[in-house]
């Protein structure tokens, strides 16, 4: 390929990139716990741009809990352990709930909703949905891991001495790992923001700390829904 034509390809996935409205969100997540991480609950202009950015996100938000909804009352995958169905499922309804109830602290945000301390209330309780379903995303993905583990080490069994990293199947399954990997350390991080936003542990888990694992977290989500980079072609 040209240089012109490498270009073009490159600014193309970056044009699809940004296309997505999840991708928009976790940048702006990115931009919003950074500037927490930058103010540490101290006033001034980073903590202005945490509460604006944060407003913003709302928007990017408005009817995504019908996504988790539908989850909910959709099959799962034949062969799925029951306690895994139903953390599965249990995921689903909690964030479900978290960004229902997030339109209602929106509405109190702009004025719209006039009770503000229910308002806060439900951004509370919503908090707390966000928190129970991240440990769930993390408990599903440690059984899926293991699930993969067993599948990996049989595998290995088969292959035998053959050079497995030109096993397609092989390739797959340990692909899948290292992405089930990220998954469980990004929801352990959005464990502790969530930890930071309810104030349950304010000592430990400062404004400070609650920034830098959610920025973390964040650039971690904007990675996962990188598109896949199109193949070079050959002479």
């Amino acid at each position: 390929m040209s240089t012109l034509e490498t270009t073009r390809a490159e600014l193309g996935l970056v044009v699809l990139y940004l296309n997505k409205a999840e991708a928009r969100d976790k940048i702006c997540r990115a931009i919003q716990y950074g500037s927490k991480f930058l103010s540490d609950g101290q006033p001034g202009t980073a903590q202005n741009v945490d509460k604006s950015t944060s407003l913003a996100r709302k928007v990017f938000r408005l009817f995504k809990f019908v996504n988790d909804l539908h989850g909910l009352i959709s099959p799962v995958p034949k062969g799925t352990p029951l306690p895994l169905v139903l953390l599965g499922k249990s995921k689903n309804a909690l964030l479900s709930t978290f960004l229902f109830l997030d339109q209602i602290v929106w509405l109190g945000r702009t004025g719209i909703y006039k009770d503000k301390e229910r308002a806060e209330l439900l951004g509370r309780i919503s908090l707390f949905c966000w928190m129970g379903s991240s440990v769930c995303t993390s408990l599903v993905e440690i059984g899926e891991l293991g699930r993969l583990s067993a599948s990996i080490k049989k595998l290995e069994k088969e292959i035998g001495n053959k050079d497995k990293h030109h096993n397609e199947q092989y390739c797959a399954k340990l692909q899948k790992s290292n992405e089930r990997s990220l998954a469980l350390i990004k929801a352990g991080m959005d464990v502790v923001v969530a930890f930071g936003l309810l104030q349950l542990a304010p000592k430990k888990v400062t404004p400070r700390v609650t920034g830098a694992f959610g920025f973390a977290s964040s650039l971690i989500s904007c990675y996962q829904l990188l598109p896949s980079h199109p193949k070079s072609k050959t002479a």
